[in-house]
């Protein structure tokens, strides 16, 4: 696969960068609302948040003008689409719940997303034809939509343990003072799973497509498809056991904890994979 520098044009790391300075300062004003009885994540956090998103669109969108195609199977973009997906999620939550506890988890994830996107990125164009592939690009967009909502699920999880050992501890402060109720924490778990399942279910059989007609063949033995395909049996489990055999509250959250770390698992995968790995930017 080559590899053709696209020039002195910096732009779309520079917009990226941009984007990971408002992170920052959403991220610090996020920790700060930790221990105090304030309103600053959304007074503060959640504004940064916002223009930081809006500039990461911007970087993503001027590398594919930049390179005349989505370049997402690079290293570096694939990182901050996947922060920008997890930042789409997130408002997605706040539009529906009003509520922006699930930024406690959520933020920290984005800021290391985006800086390690934005450290050390360098301009490219992808010449393989492969990489121009439609059925490419919707695995991978398809593929970090479930990853984004299934971090989203992970979060809620969180936020339902750190809530039910508050209130039965009786003691709750700072920000953990204002976590919405457990059953809105709960359901804002369930849709999450709900919503981010089809797609990492199509973005696998994008996938299989893909390595179909790039390799003949899947192999299943690959780390990256093994894993892949065991975090998506974790996954269907999780929602097997909401549907029918009732499992809400702690269960859930625990389950959700281990499909998040079959998830890591599997990202991190794509570092030792023979015949899925990311491009080097």
């Amino acid at each position: 696969m080559s590899v053709v520098s696209l020039g002195p044009s910096i732009m779309p790391i520079l917009w990226l960068r941009v984007a990971l300075g408002f992170y920052a300062v959403g991220l610090i004003y996020a920790l700060v609302a930790l221990t105090r009885r304030s309103h600053l994540l959304n007074r503060v956090a959640l504004p940064a948040m916002t223009l930081g998103m809006v500039f990461q669109f911007v970087s993503l969108t001027e590398a594919m003008l930049l390179s005349g195609q989505l370049t997402l199977a690079s290293v570096h973009n694939s990182e901050s689409f996947l922060a920008f997906l997890v930042m789409t999620a997130f408002m997605i939550v706040y539009l529906t719940y009003r509520t922006t506890s699930p930024g406690i988890v959520v933020f920290p994830l984005v800021f290391v997303l985006t800086f390690i996107a934005a450290t050390g990125q360098r301009p490219f164009l992808l010449t393989s034809p492969g990489m121009r592939s439609g059925w490419l690009f919707a695995h991978i967009a398809l593929i970090f939509t479930g990853y984004a909502a299934l971090f989203l699920s992970f979060g809620a999880s969180l936020l339902y343990l750190v809530q039910e050992r508050s209130l039965k501890s009786k003691k709750a402060a700072g920000m953990m003072s204002r976590l919405p109720a457990l059953e809105v924490i709960d359901q804002i778990g369930y849709r999450s799973l709900l919503l981010g399942f089809p797609f990492m279910t199509l973005g696998l059989i994008a996938g299989t497509v893909v390595a179909q007609a790039t390799f003949g063949r899947v192999d299943f033995l690959d780390p990256k498809v093994l894993l892949s395909v065991l975090m998506w049996a974790v996954y269907m489990t999780m929602l097997y056991t909401r549907w029918n055999a009732g499992w809400r509250g702690r269960r859930a959250a625990y389950l959700a904890t281990g499909a998040f770390i079959a998830a890591v698992v599997a990202w991190a995968a794509n570092y030792f994979s023979t015949i899925h790995r990311f491009v080097q930017s």
